[in-house]
């Protein structure tokens, strides 16, 4: 088991050796993870990573290499060498469940435990959330602005070889139906999906020549790049050699809108009505909709998701809300910064949902109602958005990715008509907020 502790800031670390110091670290203690706003002008965010964070948690261990090295370079004391040799989480933690969509000020995350156990998950739990909500809520925008049409995640080139793993895994919990990523179908089983580069046109003596040779390999289903030198040539070529059986014709470049208007009358012209029409090339949410009208059967996109469309992180913070003083009183306590105001007090929240369509987000200071979480669509009433996610150390909400990926269709299906805009504006409901109830 790889460990996890590693992954975090010397300030925590730091901090909790101070704590231990004045006997504050053993105080029981809540943190939530939210953001203050949604990036950009966005109407609403999704929540992807859930499932790597409940595995980063249990991996949480300093071994004797980890506490080898913080005592070699000085980091902590032995006391706090002592506390982290046997750290093991066992506290609770809520959270929105993965493909949620999530709004200003939504407590996507809950940990309840000692202030020495919770304040060393901070980094960790916001690297992994940060990164992956953000994949999740670019490609969720761009699910939204395809429409029927299927989207290929192809960006692992443009990222760190591991963040293209979980830009993967995100991108299908936000309804993406391939990734051309290898690792992140073996580890998480995506579907992939590749063909060829234009390397392998451009190694062959002619275009004929590589085209022959992928059809005689891959099948006359496969896909071919046409745009390696001139387009209708390539597309003619193709049919010549697969006949109408001709999987898809792949465009990388150029005016799409216009080259696959060109490119499906041609193929229908020579008979291949049923060859997909795949666009490429730096694709993100807009240029998709401004597509809406052309004969495109899929898409490819890869620099634009694995960079968030943008917005390569979502702004969530990781603030302690609540804590036990010495008599075992639960204080609230919260941020008063100029702009980074928090709002104390532990939350729960809920979705009103009026006929199908979501009305509100409903924030709530107090522990959240005992009733299970339940997926089923609401037509109208609330529904819980907090789950129990670990309890007592351990974890207790482990789902497959088809289920999370189910869950950010019907969520956003449920947000009303303005929300699934793609221009700047107003989050889609409004978040009522504890202090705007008193």
């Amino acid at each position: 088991m790889t460990s996890t502790a590693m992954l975090t800031d010397h300030y925590e670390l730091t901090m909790l050796q101070a704590s231990l110091e004045s006997g504050a670290a053993s105080r029981r203690s809540v943190f939530e993870l939210f953001a203050r706003r949604l990036p950009g002008g966005r109407r609403y965010g999704v929540v992807a990573g859930i499932g790597r964070v409940l595995d980063a948690i249990e991996r949480f261990r300093f071994g004797p290499e980890e506490l080898e090295w913080l005592r070699a370079h000085q980091v902590v004391d032995e006391t706090t060498l002592d506390f982290l040799a046997s750290y093991r989480f066992s506290g609770d933690v809520w959270g929105y469940p993965e493909g949620e969509t999530y709004f200003p000020h939504s407590p996507v995350l809950v940990v309840e435990s000692s202030f020495a156990e919770a304040v060393l998950l901070e980094t960790l739990v916001l690297s992994i959330l940060n990164h992956d909500s953000a994949i999740a809520s670019a490609a969720s925008r761009m699910i939204v602005a395809a429409g029927d049409r299927p989207c290929i995640e192809m960006g692992s080139r443009r990222t760190h070889e591991e963040a293209a793993v979980a830009c993967a895994r995100a991108a299908y919990v936000a309804g993406f139906a391939t990734t051309s990523n290898l690792e992140a179908g073996r580890r998480h089983g995506i579907p992939t999906a590749g063909t060829s580069a234009h390397s392998f046109t451009l190694l062959h003596d002619t275009e004929t020549d590589a085209f022959r040779a992928q059809i005689r390999s891959l099948g006359r289903g496969t896909t071919l790049l046409v745009d390696t030198y001139d387009v209708a040539e390539a597309v003619a070529l193709g049919v010549e050699l697969a006949g109408p059986e001709l999987g898809a014709v792949r465009l990388d470049s150029g005016d799409l809108g216009v080259l696959a208007q060109q490119v499906r009358t041609q193929l229908d012209s020579l008979g291949a009505t049923g060859t997909r029409i795949v666009v490429t090339s730096d694709l993100d949410e807009y240029a998709i909709a401004a597509l809406a009208a052309a004969p495109v059967d899929s898409y490819g996109v890869g620099t634009q998701l694995v960079t968030g469309s943008g917005h390569p992180t979502c702004g969530f913070v990781y603030k302690l809300v609540a804590h036990q003083d010495d008599s075992g009183r639960w204080v609230d306590v919260a941020k008063k910064s100029k702009d980074k105001e928090s709002l104390g007090g532990r939350k729960h929240a809920l979705r009103r949902v009026v006929d199908g369509v979501a009305e509100a987000e409903v924030i709530a200071v107090g522990a959240p109602p005992a009733a299970a979480h339940d997926d089923a669509p609401i037509t109208t009433g609330e529904r819980l958005l907090l789950v129990p996610l670990v309890r007592g150390g351990e974890t207790v909400s482990a789902e497959p990715l088809e289920r999370a990926r189910a869950r950010r269709a019907r969520s956003v299906a449920e947000l009303p008509m303005r929300g699934r805009q793609l221009q700047k504006g107003d989050p889609a409901i409004p978040v009522e907020l504890p202090h705007q109830r008193a």
